[in-house]
């Protein structure tokens, strides 16, 4: 199980108000142009002192209800957002969406930015109801006072659509990525469409199309770097995808340059205990774990864990995530008993947060399972399986690679159980879909390959299990030179 997060998870659209005092108020503009320039070059902490300030300011100027402590809130929260402060975050959005549907009511382009906001934020945070109830609330708002065209719209739906893909409600957000996609090519607004191109090529990967991901992430890439130069954040989030989507391709050598470059990136920038930071450590983790270096792995996961469990709690998605992975690479050490309680924990997490039909919830089902068999405990495992195998079927679709993992895992427990028409059944239809869908050369095709070829030889069928075992020794050898 990969973890991966979107590069722009949620554009946060920064709020223009009239100005509705008199006074101009010249050390507020300075103040708040010096916390916007630091925010755009990510140096989230460092702008929230100036930030605070510039809401001092403000608040002693303009008075505690005036238009300009309602932009600092906002200023302030996107600031505590960047730097993965979020209850702070919160109640600055909060505060700054009360003033603003005071002084220009509740059907206003600008309420509606504020609500939008706070709405990435929900989400975030992990609270995907909440964010999906106020995005809805901006985007019916930019809709009647914008009209169908306007840019501030193209980036709530980009927002609401995000939701939906992290619901699982795939078809929803292809619709409103699309709709945001050409309101941003029509503007002419270069990060729109970066950030509208990168959460479809998330969308792309989630639903295993990793080559039109793959294509989709480097557009959004050489957009962004041009527009924002090399270090800034938003680059970093895109090399993080894109090295996910190439390990899901079998390219392990470039997936490693881009998660590294990614990671340099974020420390340098956001500092060693942000989000961000946690997510690239997981990932290269997830690279060498797949890659069977599960010492270099092992101290990467903890080190992501700790951060996650500090910035966002115990019970958060992401953390129960940083668990599951944890426990992937003690089993692939045999570290068994280590193991098992965090994938509990992390079922756990899960079914309360995301719901009992969530394909990350069916990856961590189909770990433990996995544990279990590899203890030996069938009975145990057997259910996990089917499972897990009922929701990737229901939500991804019957032809989803993570569809094939979870039939490969169920046929090699049929194996081991003597049951052997079932495993064989198993085996061909995931052989007949990770070709279909990832092509022949692919390294989960060698590793159907190689499993189906030990059923083979157990059933006295020889030359068939010569050749396939023959066939995925020459896709891994294939692979390995290209690495």
């Amino acid at each position: 199980m990969r973890l991966c997060h979107s590069a722009l998870l949620s554009l946060l659209v920064a709020l223009c108000l009239v100005d509705l005092s008199w006074a101009q108020g010249d050390r507020w503009k300075r103040l708040r142009d010096e916390d916007n320039r630091l925010y755009q070059q990510g140096k989230y902490s460092e702008g929230i002192p100036t930030a605070q300030e510039a809401l001092r300011v403000a608040e002693t100027t303009f008075g505690p209800g005036s238009a300009k402590v309602a932009l600092s809130l906002n200023d302030l929260g996107m600031l505590y957002a960047g730097a993965a402060n979020y209850p702070e975050a919160e109640s600055a959005y909060k505060r700054s969406a009360a003033i603003i549907e005071k002084l220009v009511g509740s059907r206003s382009p600008v309420f509606a930015k504020s609500l939008n906001n706070l709405a990435a934020l929900y989400q975030t945070e992990g609270k995907f109801a909440d964010s999906e109830i106020v995005f809805k609330r901006s985007v019916g708002i930019l809709e009647k006072s914008l009209g169908p065209d306007d840019p501030t719209l193209g980036r709530a739906l980009n927002n609401l659509a995000e939701v939906y893909r992290t619901e699982a409600k795939y078809q929803e957000a292809q619709l409103l990525y699309e709709r945001a996609l050409a309101i941003a090519q029509k503007a002419r607004a270069d990060p729109d469409v970066a950030a509208c191109l990168n959460n479809m090529a998330e969308l792309n990967r989630l639903q295993g199309k990793y080559a039109d991901a793959e294509t989709l992430f480097r557009r959004s890439l050489a957009i962004m770097e041009k527009s924002l130069g090399a270090e800034h954040p938003s680059i970093a989030s895109i090399l993080n995808n894109l090295a996910v989507v190439c390990q899901s391709e079998g390219k392990y050598a470039e997936a490693e340059d881009f998660q590294k470059r990614a990671l340099a990136i974020q420390q340098k920038v956001l500092g060693p205990d942000h989000t961000s930071v946690a997510r690239s450590l997981n990932n290269l983790a997830e690279l060498y774990r797949m890659e069977h270096k599960y010492a270099e792995a092992e101290p990467l996961y903890a080190q992501s864990s700790a951060i996650v469990e500090k910035k966002l709690g115990p019970d958060h998605p992401f953390y129960a995530t940083s668990l599951s992975n944890q426990a992937l690479n003690y089993q692939g050490e045999h570290k068994y008993a280590e193991a098992e309680p965090l994938l509990k924990r992390s079922l756990q997490i899960q079914e309360k947060a995301l719901g009992p039909d969530h394909p990350d919830l069916a990856k961590s089902l189909n770990n433990l399972a996995e544990l279990y068999r590899s203890e030996g405990k069938y009975d145990d495992a057997e259910p996990l399986y089917k499972r897990t195998l009922a929701i990737d079927e229901k939500v991804l679709g019957p032809e989803h690679p993570d569809v094939t993992v979870c039939q490969s895992n169920l046929a090699v427990l049929y194996e081991s159980e003597g049951k052997y028409e079932e495993a064989e059944a198993l085996y061909k239809r995931a052989l007949a879909i990770e070709e279909k869908t990832l092509g022949t050369n692919h390294p989960d095709v060698a590793r159907i390959l190689s499993n189906y070829s030990v059923l083979l030889r157990k059933t006295n069928r020889t030359v068939e299990a010569d050749g396939m075992a023959a066939r995925a020794k020459a896709i891994l050898a294939k692979q390995a030179q290209s690495n």
